[in-house]
């Protein structure tokens, strides 16, 4: 262990200082009224680079999505572009988020969720073919009206966008078929689609895993053409809501399901507290959560080298007075990234490390970057050669800021 690690706290409970549940409450909150097409109004903004340099955004304000793009690193931004025609109601639960990719010829697909007050969701999506200067009407991705939230997008290396959700299909169809009848399972389940046409239509969905928690984001990242790799919050025997991971062995074949850590969370409830993922090009698997398991409590990092099979030992990230959470991880050439959350009860910081040796050493946890205000989750972003942390705040604005070149 790098001497660094002496500031990664160890696996003590978060009992000391401000507690977990502090920094839920600090999230951006500019958009629960505002409404204008704007950064300013943004609650939450999720960031890509384009294959030519481009940075784009989409984000979400009180009732609308919209995009825009900038040529010079998030100084300045285009116009605006609506992706909802008119305000909906968007799902602003605090995993949730739209999501963005765009190809090599500029094609632009967005995907995000309404949910209703009994927080039934649905995804949909949307798609410009003209780089961004219009886009279509919003799409439910599949024809079920079941529960769908939490999406995610992702291009694979041949264009095709791959899109995952929890989804609550089989929950529901077991309430109407179960033993006992009128009584559902627990959870919801993993759910995945394909698109060949840039968005324009997605396959049938289908189900990669059963009773997983509904109420957390999942984490998406290739481990090779056609092989998309997921990291979500599982619900494991005696309603353990632990991390597990499954790796596709081809496009529609999810690999076994295996367990990142056992934290032993028992929880009946929803912890809105997803995972963070990265796969190195030599293959590592890198991967950060939060748990109040009774193993452990806090947030963690662990690595692997035989494709989620087994994992390292979890390490201990940030200190457990400030309530660390919202892992954002992100591997660029042989580097690797962390970055998260923290809040003292005054001051939210965003703190960053990076690691050269496939996450066995860690360099010394550094904030950069602070806000006494609300603020949206931090999002590790890369353009290919560099790292970029983009992150909203409703007292300083958007901010994307340079990590270092890739090594």
């Amino acid at each position: 262990m790098s001497h660094a690690l002496a500031l990664i706290f160890g696996t003590l409970a978060l009992v000391a200082g401000v507690p977990a549940q502090a920094q839920m409450t600090h999230e951006h909150k500019a958009a629960e009224t505002c409404t204008d097409l704007a950064l300013a109004c943004a609650a939450s903004v999720t960031p890509t680079f384009a294959a030519d340099g481009t940075l784009w955004i989409v984000a979400r304000t009180s009732d609308r999505v919209f995009v825009a793009k900038s040529a010079d690193r998030g100084k300045s931004f285009s116009e605006p572009v609506a992706v909802t025609p008119e305000p909906m109601p968007l799902d602003t639960g605090p995993d949730s988020r739209p999501k963005i990719v765009v190809d090599r010829k500029g094609r632009v697909v967005v995907a995000f969720a309404v949910r209703d007050k009994k927080f039934k969701g649905r995804v949909f999506v949307s798609r410009s073919s003209d780089k961004g200067k219009s886009f279509s009407p919003p799409d439910p991705i599949t024809a079920s009206d079941e529960s769908q939230r939490f999406e995610t997008l992702t291009l694979d290396a041949d264009g095709r966008v791959f899109a995952a959700w929890i989804d609550k299909r089989n929950r529901a169809a077991a309430r109407e078929t179960g033993p006992e009848k009128g009584e559902a399972p627990k959870g919801a389940a993993l759910a995945f689609a394909w698109s060949g046409d840039h968005g324009a239509t997605f396959s049938e969905a289908r189900i990669a895993q059963d009773q997983t928690c509904e109420c957390c984001r999942i984490a998406v990242a290739f481990a090779g053409p056609g092989r998309p790799v997921v990291v979500f919050r599982n619900i494991f025997e005696g309603s353990v809501r632990d991390h597990a991971i499954v790796t596709f062995a081809d496009r529609e074949t999810p690999g076994p399901v295996h367990r990142v850590s056992t934290d032993d969370w028992a929880i009946e409830s929803c912890p809105h507290h997803g995972p963070s993922l990265a796969v190195a090009k030599n293959g590592t698997y890198h991967v950060a959560w939060f748990t109040k398991g009774r193993a452990r409590q806090g947030l963690f990092y662990a690595r692997s080298s035989d494709a989620g099979a087994t994992f390292s030992d979890p390490l201990p990230i940030g200190r457990p007075e400030t309530a660390p959470g919202r892992p954002s991880l992100l591997s660029v050439g042989g580097t690797a990234y962390l970055a998260w959350k923290e809040f003292d009860g005054a001051v939210t910081s965003i703190t960053v490390m990076t690691s050269h040796d496939d996450g066995a050493h860690w360099s010394t946890p550094r904030a950069i970057a602070t806000t006494s205000e609300d603020s949206d989750h931090p999002i590790l972003v890369g353009d290919g050669r560099r790292a970029y942390l983009s992150w909203q705040a409703r007292e300083d604005g958007y901010r994307l800021l340079p990590l270092g070149d890739a090594s």
